[in-house]
């Protein structure tokens, strides 16, 4: 019986470690210690919760980053996997295990990859790192954000950038992510005055002041999308107020999300909404979070490395797209980088049961190591 791929016992090694975020359980140490073999220097940055790991290989030339984490969602009801989560088990042609699809097994892949690229090609013409955060799946703050702000203070150039997201939907390499929308969610609280039902004249209900005003937000359109992106869209996410039924309720909270593409600006956003609470006279509060800018990676030379991969590793022409939700990739961007979204399918990824298949995280290193000979070579 022949041994098993060394991206699968890698694999395995991450999943028996229970990184649930921004936990990293050992992960980076291991990628750390195989990194080290093959002439990376290991820069470990820990920013309050978080571990990260910036790895380079090389002094001069452009810089190829690989990007991942390795803090995985919480397992759910461990009753209801087949097999422990963080037990690596084979099944009917699948490795299953939390972390196995989203993203330990592209981890995995890029490590077995770049020891085999550089096996071959000793000296690559450029730099190759990795950045791995722990802080992917929940905060997003101490993470590849904090290590992106660190990079361009030292003024560091990422060239190129391949996140490890499962991008894939029903086969290896027929999706990539060319960038992401962005995501802002707006957190307002609109006053009335709390107050008997039987006395309606002597109260203002602050769920009837804002529905008018909600209706509306719920229905604008916003833009019509572009060549790249699907059109910005608003759901609100949450509503709370009122205490009994014999209150009228002096305060409402609301909480809206908008995933916008690059028609529209954060800033515009904000404005907009902000005359139309002022146009129905709400008496107000409204605070914002921005998660992240849209980013667009239009063409370029990974894009195209990346195209010529897959169709030479997998046979098929890849569909590039900017659907989904966010990622690390809106961090990277900023630093001018081309990012591009590269992994296995998603179908089980943050499920009961989660699993990647095997022979899929095999071609996967593949495809990982061709795009590098299409770059560096």
């Amino acid at each position: 019986m022949s041994a098993p791929h060394p991206a699968l016992t890698l694999t395995e090694e991450l999943i028996r470690r229970p990184s649930v975020s921004p936990e990293d359980a050992g992960c980076q140490i291991l990628i750390a210690e195989h990194l080290a073999r093959l002439g990376f220097h290991n820069e470990p940055m820990f920013f309050i919760d978080t571990n990260n790991l910036w790895s380079v290989h090389g002094s001069e030339g452009p810089l190829f980053v690989f990007a991942g984490h390795t803090d995985v969602v919480p397992p759910g009801p461990l009753e209801k996997w087949t097999t422990p989560p963080f037990e690596p088990h084979y099944r009917e042609g699948y490795l299953f295990g939390r972390g196995a699809a989203d993203m330990k097994g592209s981890i995995a892949a890029f490590i077995v990859a770049l020891e085999q690229f550089l096996q071959k090609h000793p000296n690559p013409k450029g730099r190759i790192a990795l950045l791995i955060t722990s802080d992917e799946e929940d905060k997003w703050v101490n993470g590849t954000v904090r290590v992106v702000e660190t990079l361009m203070q030292r003024g560091e150039k990422l060239d190129w950038c391949l996140v490890g997201e499962p991008s894939s939907s029903e086969r290896l390499g027929d999706v990539i992510k060319i960038g992401r929308r962005g995501s802002l969610t707006g957190n307002l609280i609109v006053h009335g005055k709390q107050g008997h039902v039987a006395y309606p004249q002597r109260a203002v209900n602050a769920i009837h002041q804002a529905l008018p005003a909600l209706d509306e937000l719920a229905q604008i359109e916003w833009d019509q999308g572009n060549e790249h992106f699907p059109p910005t869209s608003l759901q609100i996410t949450r509503v709370n107020g009122g205490h009994a039924n014999n209150v009228i309720p002096g305060e409402v909270k609301v909480e809206f999300n908008l995933r916008f593409c690059t028609e529209q600006t954060a800033d515009g956003i904000q404005q907009r909404v902000q005359h139309l609470c002022h146009r129905h006279k709400l008496d107000h509060q409204l605070d914002w979070t921005l998660s992240g800018d849209p980013f667009l990676t239009e063409g370029g030379a990974l894009l195209d490395a990346t195209r010529e991969a897959i169709r030479e590793v997998c046979g098929i022409e890849t569909d590039a797209t900017t659907t989904g939700g966010t990622s690390d990739g809106r961090f990277i961007a900023k630093t001018g980088a081309q990012v591009l979204e590269l992994g296995p399918c998603n179908t089980t990824i943050h499920q009961i049961n989660e699993c990647v298949r095997v022979e899929e995280l095999i071609q996967l290193t593949s495809l990982y190591e061709r795009i590098l000979e299409k770059l560096l070579t």
